[in-house]
């Protein structure tokens, strides 16, 4: 096997999946922004969402400063290798530059998006999708890229062994989690906020429609969904693409010792790129679609992308490993993605009847809304722990995990990679849901015809439905991913001076007393990180909550629309909040293992990270779940369901729609990278742990 030219093959790949993102971008800025109304208000969420992640990138560049420098000093001790600090610097900021250029299309997409609903449903599914197939592919481009830029430079230039190159290439995932994480509790704590205080405010209090140009919030909401839903989530995904091909990788040297076991990653995630390229072309509708039409519509790039990559992958799989076996491993993985987002889409899309009971409960007031809401959540949470369950053991033994654990282990990372496989066309339906809800409150603002804000909300209700759908591909490749990390961090100690600390590392038995410390205080970290979170978007909603208060009462003639409201307090408010509340959940996540493994030692943090792994990955569906139904249950009332907009049914369902806004966009979808970035900095400090720790 050439080494050489399956790097190249890969690049290549990174560069195709590149170029149609940049053909995309042009098409979506090819079509009209409409009236000089609609420009003007797609102006200010844009440079609303400029301004935001300006000074956010302000505040991550010192934490990344710092822990350049402290990786940097751990390097000059020895503790860590020469190229650790710069593959950190990398993976933050492929990480970050994934999420600011979907943020750049999707706030020029947001006005095109609501003047093509002008003519027709179809065409505004087109541009909004279009938006979001460059949200996708330039994630998997940047993510390919980046990984084969240093796996040449690695192995080709510096001439590496392949364990010391994947050892090096890991610690690049900390970087990309940490932006990650950064963006999303952020972008989350700010898009929340502002929706928070604009619908308790503006639909509760005042009694006006959703993105009435009244409300002094209804820019600062725009703009959230940018920040939050686009720009976070890019970075999110980004991190859990290359997370998974750089676990995998790390494995399949350990238990191949062959570039080979390298290769295969490589060459799935490439062949995932073209399937999900044609995949993008099956994607269209008819005029007057219900949502279940919609979904389907989506549904068909989808799983197409999906069937061709099972198809092409087996022949790889046996010309590269010769071992038919493995197949299944991918093929579980890839399975198991789809049917997470079957069932996701069952509990989340108000086509079924768990959101359509859950809207039903709105008859008997708020309180009954949001216990149903819960129920619902937690409810949803089962198929997704039996499909990995299952997914895992067939990817484990299919693997040869029964001769060679080190094998079943490469089994259940490769099931990641094919869970991901079709990211491009993933993402692509998850982006272009902020873009869809954008068009809606510039179809409102800008006074369009009530049948184009009909249009942008059958795609904004699908929107959250897919949003939902993304995250939880997010959240069940983030377990197989940290399953895959654990047995990674367990190497490490392994073989740290040449196995001179072996032995710290054998009892991880139960009885382990640090072993169980460790796997209460990691079951408890997605507790305590929700509450963070959550802390945070209340703090900066009640902000918001006053000053669209004060605006209302001290600004005369903005309820009868002569006068305007002051937009630009409420994104600056949002900002502020968010950038100040985002640091203290990400730190947490950055020192808690190393306090833990200085402590407690490895095996503390090996229970660590199982606790947190399997809590964690709980806790996000649940939330992001709750969040969804009750969104789509308010989506399904204004529809002219159980009474209609402005009814006490409705009332409710705003108020559980609120209470579930942090849910599904700031604490759920946050969780995973957390789970994930407890792994990477646990293998980074690794060698700090075993020679200093207490225990």
């Amino acid at each position: 096997m050439n080494e050489k030219l399956i790097v190249c093959l890969t690049a290549v790949a990174s560069i195709m999946a590149l170029l149609f993102a940049v053909l995309k971008a042009k098409k979506v800025l090819g079509f009209d922004e409409g009236t000089d109304a609609m420009k003007k208000i797609s102006l200010s969420v844009r440079q609303g969402a400029n301004a935001y992640l300006n000074r956010q990138y302000r505040i991550v560049i010192i934490f990344f400063a710092v822990m350049f420098a402290v990786l940097g000093i751990m390097a000059l001790n020895g503790l860590l290798t020469g190229f650790v600090p710069f593959a950190f610097l990398t993976g933050g900021f492929f990480s970050g530059l994934s999420g600011f250029i979907g943020m750049k299309i999707a706030t020029s997409a947001n006005a095109r998006t609501a003047n093509a609903c002008r003519e027709g449903l179809n065409k505004g599914l087109r541009v909004a999708f279009s938006a979001g197939s460059v949200m996708g592919f330039t994630v998997v481009g940047l993510g390919l890229l980046d990984i084969t830029i240093w796996l040449f430079l690695l192995k080709f230039v510096f001439k590496l062994e392949n364990a010391d190159v994947t050892g090096a290439m890991l610690t690049f995932g900390m970087g990309a989690s940490s932006m990650a994480l950064f963006a999303r509790v952020g972008g989350g704590i700010f898009t929340k906020a502002a929706d928070v205080g604009a619908d308790l405010v503006g639909k509760v209090e005042a009694g006006i429609p959703e993105d009435d140009p009244r409300n002094p919030a209804v820019i600062a909401d725009n703009v959230g969904d940018n920040v939050g839903d686009v720009a976070g989530m890019g970075a999110d995904l980004y991190e859990s693409y290359v997370g998974s091909i750089i676990s995998s990788c790390a494995l399949g040297v350990a238990a191949f010792k062959d570039f080979k076991a390298m290769a295969l990653p490589l060459c799935i995630a490439a062949v995932g790129v073209l399937c999900s390229i044609i995949g993008t072309f099956l994607v269209k509708t008819k005029e007057g679609a219900s949502q279940k039409q919609l979904l389907r519509a989506l549904s068909k790039g989808t799983n197409f992308s999906a069937i061709l990559i099972a198809a092409v992958t087996l022949p790889l799989v046996y010309v590269i490993l010769g071992n038919f076996k493995i197949y299944f491993a991918i093929l579980a993985g890839l399975v198991a993605g789809v049917l997470i987002g079957q069932s996701t889409e069952y509990y989340t899309s108000d086509s079924y009847k768990p959101t359509q009971n859950l809207a039903k409960s709105s008859e008997t007031g708020t309180a009954t809304i949001i216990i149903s809401g819960l129920s619902v959540g937690m409810l949803s949470t089962l198929i997704p722990i039996v499909i990995v369950s299952i997914c895992v053991l067939v990817a484990y033994f299919v693997s040869g995990g029964g001769e060679s654990a080190a094998k079943g282990l490469y089994g259940i990372a490769l099931a990641a990679v094919g869970m991901l496989s079709t990211l491009g066309i993933t993402l692509a339906t998850d982006a272009y849901g902020p873009v869809a809800d954008n068009a809606g409150g510039i179809a409102e603002m800008a006074g369009l015809d009530k049948s184009v804000r009909e249009r942008t909300d059958a795609l904004d209700s699908l929107g959250n439905t897919t949003a939902a759908t993304g995250k939880g591909f997010a959240i069940g490749s983030a377990a197989l991913t940290a399953l895959a990390l654990m047995a990674s961090y367990i190497d490490k100690i392994k073989t740290i001076d040449g196995g001179a600390f072996a032995d710290k590392i054998t009892d991880l038995n139960i009885n382990n007393p640090t072993v169980l410390i460790g796997l209460f205080i990691g079951a408890c970290l997605p507790f305590v990180f929700a509450a963070l979170t959550m802390n945070s978007v209340g703090r900066a909603a009640q902000s918001v909550v006053i000053e669209v208060r004060r605006q209302f009462k001290e600004i005369k003639g903005i309820m009868t629309g002569e006068a305007d409201a002051d937009y630009a307090k409420c994104v600056d408010l949002c900002t502020k909040s968010s950038l100040h509340e985002m640091v203290l959940p990400t730190l947490v996540a950055v020192a808690v293992p190393v306090i833990v493994g200085m402590v407690l030692g490895c095996t503390g943090v090996v229970g660590m990270l199982a606790g947190a792994t399997a809590s964690g990955f709980l806790m996000a569906v649940f939330m992001s779940n709750s969040g969804g139904a009750w969104d789509n249950a308010k989506k399904y009332i204004e529809s002219g369901q159980f009474g209609g907009k402005g009814s006490d049914n409705h009332k409710s369902a705003v108020v559980g729609d609120t209470v579930g806004d942090p849910f599904k966009d700031t604490s759920g979808p946050s969780i995973n990278i957390l789970i994930k970035l407890l792994s990477m900095v646990s293998i980074v400090f690794a060698a700090l742990v075993v020679k200093f720790s207490l225990l």
